[in-house]
């Protein structure tokens, strides 16, 4: 992780980085394992279309949801879940790569969780794999999409600017507003898009809110 930061990293130093790291190992292969197997079971309809579609166009609330409420879930004394603690350090010090990916432990229960729930909304075997393919593809898009935010690689595109700029909005100015990661369609339907000087600058946009030692 030791280019994380450096001075003109390319795009291709900052997919060697993030390949490095364990969870790029669980998620890159699950996804590409998942697709491969998809497509071995053939018969593509319009079944498969919709389920996808329906998992893309879920994902931006999905991760909204779970940012506000599980990420920046309200600190009560002597109680705070693992992840929300990790996502408050990851506020407090933004630039450490240790803190941009989603906590170890959570990795494979998430895998494993959207794979049940993909089977249980789904039932049917070519529909389920579809479903898990597209959702475990999102979760590594969200995971290499946060990654690459963070570094110091440069936009070239008008949409990664607009994600990067955003989500330092958050980190910097006010953090609760801009919780899109992939995509600012959440935040623009659920009013947490304001222009930066629509807000004022948060005094809790380091700590969250917690000011006592856990």
């Amino acid at each position: 992780m030791k280019d994380f930061r450096k001075n003109g990293l390319t795009l291709a130093e900052a997919a060697r980085v993030f390949s490095g790291h364990r969870n790029a190992r669980v998620l890159l292969p699950a996804a590409a394992t998942a697709i491969a197997a998809r497509a071995l079971m053939g018969r593509f309809t319009r079944r498969d279309a919709v389920v996808a579609g329906a998992a893309v166009a879920m994902e931006p609330f999905v991760e909204w949801l779970v940012h506000v409420h599980v990420l920046h879930a309200k600190y009560r004394k002597g109680e705070e879940t693992l992840i929300a603690r990790s996502h408050r350090m990851h506020h407090q010090d933004p630039r450490d790569p240790g803190l941009v990916f989603i906590p170890e432990h959570v990795v494979l229960p998430a895998v494993a969780g959207i794979a049940v729930i993909n089977a249980v909304l789904l039932r049917r075997p070519r529909a389920v794999m579809t479903g898990v393919a597209t959702t475990w593809t999102l979760l590594a898009a969200y995971e290499w999409t946060h990654f690459l935010i963070h570094s110091s690689y440069v936009p070239k595109t008008a949409l990664y600017r607009t994600l990067r700029r955003t989500h330092q909005l958050h980190h910097f100015r006010n953090e609760n507003y801009w919780y899109g990661i992939i995509t600012p369609v959440s935040d623009k339907v659920l009013n947490t898009y304001p222009g930066k000087d629509e807000v004022p600058p948060s005094k809790t946009v380091k700590n969250l809110g917690v000011t006592e030692s856990v």
